[in-house]
């Protein structure tokens, strides 16, 4: 035995060498060098150098990521250098899917995937923000907000009650959010569009699935060591117009309102008139520029990764920082810690988890500070200094120059407090057994996780005069509290097998879940004789409220679930595909406790016909085509027949009594049945990759009010439909212009057509609000704009006389001038009413895009990407506000542009129409066109590499710097998916400076 041992030691030689990488040359560090069939190896290093010993007679398989694997047999070389090509098909790569993997090649569903390496160039607290534009069909809209979640559609909205929201699974978990992640954190994102993809998870996944796997280490690797950070600055893009000080004075002398021309006056008498113009007052004060500011953002990250023949580790830390562009208390900082660790425990048992733990700290903004501001006048200054009194600061009154309000945003931005605390832990373990070596393996998983929420909202006190304060008794704290909690068991049995002609891949399996909520908040007014401090935060408790005050309300919900679900994945010949889901889910939720989920889906590669061998420049084609049904659980359950307090008054006695509804609520599922055909293709020498598909989803069993015959109680039923359907196309084209410049222009685009399918024979669903009316109507997009067409502006009397359809309104004693609107009779009665409107615009895009161009030249990289959309309409409700209340500010557009004799425009009303109740019904005035069209992302990267220096990575990146759009009047078109523009917080442009160093 001896002297066996010594043969074979002795047959081991030592090998050495540098793995690059084929299209430029550069060292590979990170590759994978394994003796094929082994568990033995190492990786490359910082200069792409490796050193490994091997017997003679065995292999040696190089492999990395997004590059083709090459294997070579040991004879007798000592140096072996090898250049990996790209592998632009990637048809081998494995893809992420419910419940285990598959070849890209072998799938048959709508699936996408996201490289994380795209996700580094996005400064954001928010990980989803990364994704915008870089999948077709996944629309994203973005909010500015510092830790806001940015709203996200997979192949648009499927339900008016219920969340329309994906469901994101990490490492096994279910979240409906993500923003406890970063992007050095991800390993892998896949997309499961359709619903033959995302069938195998329930009733969970109705609005498509995420997945995301978090890094792990790699088995016989050395540590390594990686730290990045970046640090920039945002400011606000597309900064909204407002009218200075001579446009208002203008439009309001216009107005012929005495209300108005008073106010001016009086503020000439405060502040003194202009030198410039003597006509106006002291004063120009752009509200924006004063509550806007320059801010900062800030990442640090830690990642520890490696492994030994048998365990693999990876640790991590990231700390982000972001205040918000809002010149208040608002900010969001993240602290998180990770930990992986996966064990081969045996020849048969594969063992693992990891954990990660959260802390979330967020300064939320005023949300009414942003209308305050598109109201506030410019004859007012931020500060009156006649307040001698005041404190903490002497802000100004609008109503001491006769305006109703105060109008000043100050008051509210620098006397609130609104902190909010979110710990998450999240834990997921796993053993894997391997029965039958590379047949038969049967995997459990336990998956967990707690998020604590805590809130305080403060309104402090402040004083300027006695009608024009907040007193300590009118000042409010409101504490709220919830815990969520989630448990996941899924046990797995996974059977391969390939005889023949044949691969066959079976997996059954069994899930577990237990879904619990507890929330409870408390309020009350402070008491002036308790320990409350206005500048002490440790007296900013409930205790320090007077008791008649105090509120409270406290609520939660438990829901279990049990699932049996099964796939089989089959394929003929190396070129059909068949596949097949089911599963049975079980929940508490609704009075239907069980439902049936079936999928399917077909693949034909057609380029391994032998008709295809001689079309050259196709390298790879596959048609497939997929069906499923989904079932939705985020409607609220049903609300039986309930009783509320009242109190009346008979014979002069006081009673309290209660009042039974008349109505149930009967709701159960909805259901989604989706048909997806689509087409995957490598073209010329797989420079060029091409998906395509089409889909048609119908939600049926669809939550809606029904108005009842007797009475007025409305009640939710599953009696309505939608359909969505829509065209996806990516492309992704890689070229090489010489050795060291090679380039890659990717793109996608997808089209969205949104339909109401059926209402229980109701002829329409009011939404939105009774002034700005939406409508649900069969045929039309989901909560679609329902108002007046309008022919143009009256410009003299004699026109107003020649029209018919205004003289009876005026007999009535209605004032029509010129410069008013002129409405279209659509129904040709005569006259302009109610019976006139019709749907005016649609807040669903019918279409989307995005893509990335990016340059490699030596070290240096230069990617810039876009995003955009239209075929929608916003709707402006700050021109609305004007119905109830007159004395404000006006957009700089509307001022400029407004009707002021005849001829000198047919689009907007006059100053005096803008403030008269006929010119403010919802028309197509107050629509505009939300085309628009973004620079997303622009960085420039240089990666140094020296052999006795740490591999550097130095970033510059722009992110969102140019904005274009079509008509829109505000800072950014995304203002999400009701088409509402309330003056949202602004999404910032953000300049950043980046570093990454690995040791």
């Amino acid at each position: 035995m001896l002297f066996f041992s010594i043969c074979a030691f002795a047959q081991q030689v030592e090998i050495n060498g540098i793995v690059t990488t084929e299209s430029d040359g550069m060292p590979l560090p990170g590759a994978n060098v394994l003796i094929k069939g082994t568990s033995r190896g190492t990786t490359t290093d910082f200069d792409g150098k490796y050193t490994i010993k091997v017997s003679r007679g065995e292999e040696i398989e190089f492999s990395y990521v997004g590059l083709e694997s090459l294997t070579f047999l040991i004879e007798n070389q000592t140096v072996l250098n090898v250049a990996l090509k790209d592998d632009v098909a990637s048809l081998n790569e494995v893809i992420v899917i419910g419940y285990g993997t598959q070849k890209k090649a072998d799938l048959t569903s709508a699936i996408a995937t996201i490289n994380p390496e795209e996700l580094h160039s996005t400064p954001a607290a928010q990980l989803v923000q990364g994704f915008q534009g870089k999948v077709a069909g996944v629309q994203i809209s973005s909010i500015g907000s510092p830790g806001e979640t940015p709203q996200v559609r997979i192949r648009g909205t499927n339900s008016l009650s219920g969340d329309s929201s994906p469901l994101y699974v990490v490492d096994g978990m279910f979240y409906s959010s993500i923003d406890f992640l970063n992007s050095n954190e991800i390993e892998n994102v896949t997309i499961l569009k359709d619903a033959s993809a995302s069938a195998i998870y329930g009733v969970r996944a109705s609005n498509g699935v995420i997945l995301i796997t978090t890094k792990g280490g790699r088995f016989n690797k050395k540590a390594e060591v990686t730290f990045s950070s970046y640090y920039g600055m945002q400011s606000a893009q597309n900064v909204l117009k407002m009218a200075n000080a001579e446009q208002f004075v203008t439009f309001a002398q216009e107005s012929g309102s005495a209300s108005e021309i008073s106010s001016v006056n009086q503020a000439i008498e405060r502040f003194g008139r202009s030198r410039v113009n003597p006509n106006i007052p002291n004063v120009n004060t752009d509200w924006y520029d004063e509550v806007l500011r320059v801010a900062s953002i800030e990442n640090y990250d830690l990642q520890i990764n490696g492994g030994s023949e048998s365990i693999s580790y990876a640790l991590g830390g990231n700390f982000f920082l972001q205040d918000g562009i809002l010149d208040m208390k608002n900010s969001y900082e993240r602290f998180n810690l990770r930990a992986k660790v996966d064990a081969k425990a045996t020849d048969w048992l594969n063992v693992g988890g990891n954990v990660l733990f959260s802390n979330a700290v967020k300064y939320d903004d005023e949300a009414s500070a942003w209308q305050l501001t598109y109201f506030a006048v410019p004859i007012l200054p931020v500060y009156d200094y006649n307040f001698t009194e005041a404190s903490p600061s002497p802000y100004s009154d609008a109503r001491e120059i006769g305006y109703r309000d105060s109008q000043n945003p100050f008051p509210l931005l620098d006397n609130s407090d609104k902190r909010g605390e979110r710990r998450r832990t999240t834990a997921n373990f796993y053993a894997d057994f391997k029965i039958l070596k590379d047949r038969l393996s049967f995997k459990t998983t336990l998956s967990y996780n707690y998020l604590g929420t805590n809130e305080r909202i403060m309104l402090l006190p402040y004083y300027i005069t006695d009608d024009y304060q907040r007193s300590i008794d009118n000042s409010t704290i409101t504490r709220t509290n919830s815990v969520v909690e989630n448990y996941i068991f899924d046990n797995v049995l996974t059977y391969t097998n390939t005889f023949g002609e044949h691969d066959l891949t079976v997996m059954a399996g069994t899930s577990f879940r237990d879904d619990y909520w507890r929330y409870f908040r408390g309020s009350g007014n402070f008491d002036p004789g308790s320990a409350f401090l206005r500048n002490n935060e440790k007296t900013w408790y409930i205790q320090n409220t007077s008791e008649d005050s105090r509120t409270s309300f406290d609520n939660g919900t438990q829901y279990y679930g049990m699932s049996y679900f099964g796939r089989v994945q089959y394929k003929f010949n190396d070129k059909y595909l068949a596949y097949a889901t089911f599963r049975s889910e079980g929940s508490n939720k609704y009075e239907n406790t069980y439902v049936n989920l079936p999928a399917f889906g077909l693949g034909w590669e057609i380029s391994k016909e032998s008709f295809m061998k001689d079309i050259s420049f196709i390298n790879y084609l596959k048609l497939r085509a997929g069906w499923g049904k989904l079932a939705n659980n985020a409607v609220a359950a049903s609300i039986p027949i309930s009783a509320s307090t009242i109190s009346t008054v008979f014979n002069d006695t006081y009673y309290n009594g209660f009042q039974f509804s008349t109505v149930a609520d009967d709701v159960d599922w909805e259901y989604t049945e989706e048909l997806n055909v689509g087409l995957s293709a490598n073209l010329f020498d797989n420079r060029l990759s091409l998906e395509a598909d089409y889909f048609i989803k119908d939600t049926k069993n669809l939550v809606i009010d029904i108005n009842p015959l007797v009475g007025t109680e409305v009640s939710s039923q599953n009696a309505g439909s939608v359909r969505n359907r829509g065209i996806e196309l990516a492309a992704t084209w890689n070229g090489k212009i010489s050795k060291n410049i090679s380039y890659n222009i990717s793109g996608n685009f997808s089209t969205i057509d949104n339909q109401i399918t059926g209402l229980a024979g109701q002829p329409y669903i009011n939404t939105g609000t009774a002034e700005a009316r939406q409508r649900l109507i069969v045929g039309e997009a989901i909560n679609s704009f329902y108002g007046y067409e309008i022919e143009g502006v009256y410009q003299n009397e004699a026109e107003i006389a020649a029209d018919p359809n205004v003289q009876a309104i005026i007999a009535e004693g209605t004032a029509i001038n010129p410069g008013y609107f002129k409405y279209k009779d659509l129904n040709n009665d005569g006259t302009i009413d109610a019976s006139d409107r019709k749907v005016i615009g649609s807040p669903v895009p019918t279409y989307y895009f995005g893509g990335n161009i990016g340059i490699n030249y030596k070290a240096f990289e230069l990617n810039m990407a876009f995003y955009g959309q239209g075929g929608n309409v916003i709707l402006n409700t700050n021109r609305m506000e004007v119905i109830r209340t007159q004395g404000r500010n006006i957009d700089a557009e509307l001022a400029v542009n407004r009707w002021h004799g005849e001829g000198t425009t047919n689009e907007f009303p006059s100053s005096e129409g803008y403030r008269n109740l006929w010119n403010q019904k919802l028309s197509e005035f107050f629509l505009q066109d939300g085309d628009f069209f973004r620079i997303q992302n622009i960085q420039l990267a240089y990666t140094l590499r020296e052999e006795k220096l740490p591999e550097m990575r130095f970033t510059l990146t722009a992110d969102r710097p140019l904005l274009w759009t079509k008509g829109y009047n505000g800072f950014n078109p995304e203002v999400g998916f009701d088409g509402r523009d309330s003056q949202t917080y602004p999404t910032p442009s953000v300049y950043t400076f980046g570093v990454t160093v690995k040791f």
